[in-house]
């Protein structure tokens, strides 16, 4: 999936695109990989499939990164 991280201000700060990933514990993490190859980790996906706590992992660590509150991420599905 094409993501964007987007500030308050409207400017895009990264584009990229949102991976699961599993570890060696068979534990899957969400994390954003970004164009220009940073990569963001995320937290542990719900066993029952829940990303929320995993994407306010997300969020915590884009915050980390560009020490912006208010950022949006913006995701396009396209077949």
């Amino acid at each position: 999936m094409e993501c964007a991280i987007i500030s308050r201000a409207g400017q895009v700060l990264a584009r990229g695109r949102l991976i699961l990933k599993q570890d060696d514990n068979g534990k899957t993490r969400l994390n954003l990989e970004t164009r220009g190859g940073k990569l963001i980790e995320g937290g542990f996906v719900g066993e029952d499939g829940d990303l929320g706590p995993a994407s306010k992992v997300l969020f915590d660590n884009c915050f980390a990164t560009w020490r912006m509150t208010g950022l949006t991420l913006t995701v396009t599905i396209s077949s």
